[in-house]
């Protein structure tokens, strides 16, 4: 489809809906677009994509915890969008009758990969990717920063180098399945295929697992390392460090480590694109006669902005290329809001000098009333 569907509209449900709702609605999609009931109805296809794509995120609290806060771009690379692992584990009572390369080999062509998804297909599978949450400065987005991070991910076995067996040890075909991965049981008229409870789906076993894996392939490490933040990232954005998830099967082809970047607010200072912007107090002296300030930059420098005689409370000056630094190497603009602060109290002498001012200023006491564009 050209054009993404949001998941809830996609399944007809309340962002607020619970699992058995949604797992209720998908269930109904399926049944109507199925392949099998339409069979060469590229729409009814489609739809049947798009229901089961939106089943797998919203299935999987992780996943709609990340599309709920940031969209599709929380869950793209992530297993959202081309994982079925749980549509098809769900309802596999819907998908059997193809065999090994069913329904959904077939419409998505390739492995039920993903966001701790498996697989029972001969190919190798990917192993899963991790959520690092990091929470940033305003100041480190801006201009960049280095931090260090440590996060756990499975790494391939450094005894047994991933196979899963001890050193005497080998693969043998599961006797339940007899290597193919899944089972069959038939239930009235439905016949269900599910993965093989003794081999996980991997079609195998092993005689003498490896010690210190136990079997598994892999071991749990933890990891140091610095990630580099480029100047100018903004909140949400995400860091997607390649294999440096966790390993599949046969201690291969690891997932992606995706850094969330959380940016802090700032004090004094907000972001608009590349321009910074603030407020700074001035007297109505200053305003009246104009004024040149010493402001502080968001890098701590100091910076002279000019104050025109004559300035309105409200107004903005600008302070070329101090914002925030662009990748062609230019910077945005420093925008100052001038907040002209009126005393709330005045010695003798100042009430005596603004008398005299209003004496000749002689303002009307009965203005006319202006549109408020004139004031603009």
């Amino acid at each position: 489809m050209a054009t993404k569907r949001d998941y809830y509209e996609v399944l007809g449900v309340q962002k607020e809906a619970s699992k058995d709702e949604i797992k209720r609605a998908y269930r109904k999609l399926a049944v109507k677009y199925h392949p099998d009931k339409n069979p060469g109805d590229k729409e009814a296809e489609e739809k049947f994509k798009e229901a089961t794509e939106a089943y797998e995120v919203l299935s999987d609290d992780q996943k709609k915890a990340a599309y709920d806060q940031y969209g599709f771009a929380g869950v793209d690379g992530m297993g959202g969008g081309g994982g079925y692992s749980h549509a098809y584990e769900d309802f596999s009572d819907l998908f059997s009758g193809s065999g090994f390369g069913d329904i959904f080999d077939r419409i998505f062509g390739g492995g039920r990969g993903g966001f701790g998804g498996h697989s029972s297909y001969s190919g190798p599978v990917q192993g899963d990717s991790l959520r690092y949450d990091l929470s940033i400065s305003f100041k480190e987005a801006v201009f960049g920063t280095k931090a260090d991070i440590k996060f756990r991910h499975e790494e391939c076995c450094s005894s047994c180098n991933g196979s899963g067996a001890a050193p005497d040890g080998k693969k043998v075909t599961c006797k339940t399945c007899g290597g193919i991965g899944q089972v069959r049981r038939s239930t009235g008229f439905f016949s269900i295929q599910q993965t093989c409870p003794t081999c996980g789906g991997s079609g195998h076993s092993i005689d003498k697992p490896c010690t210190k894996c136990r079997g598994k392939g892999s071991e749990s490490v933890l990891k140091h390392i610095t990630l580099t933040i480029p100047a100018g990232v903004e909140n949400g954005r995400r860091m997607v460090l390649r294999g440096m998830g966790n390993v599949g099967e046969n201690g291969k082809n690891p997932g992606d480590l995706v850094v969330f970047l959380h940016v802090e607010n700032h004090k004094f200072f907000e972001r608009h694109e590349d321009d910074l912007y603030c407020a700074v107090p001035i007297s109505a002296t200053q305003a009246m006669l104009g004024a040149t300030l010493n402001i502080s930059t968001l890098d701590g420098k100091k910076a002279e902005l000019s104050v025109p005689a004559g300035s309105q409370n409200g107004d903005f000056l600008t302070l070329r290329g101090e914002g925030v630094p662009r990748s062609s190497g230019s910077r945005g603009d420093m925008k100052v809001k001038l907040i002209v602060k009126i005393p709330t109290r005045m010695t003798g002498e100042q009430k005596r000098l603004m008398e005299q001012f209003a004496k000749i200023e002689n303002a009307t006491t009965s203005p006319e009333c202006v549109s408020l564009d004139s004031l603009r």
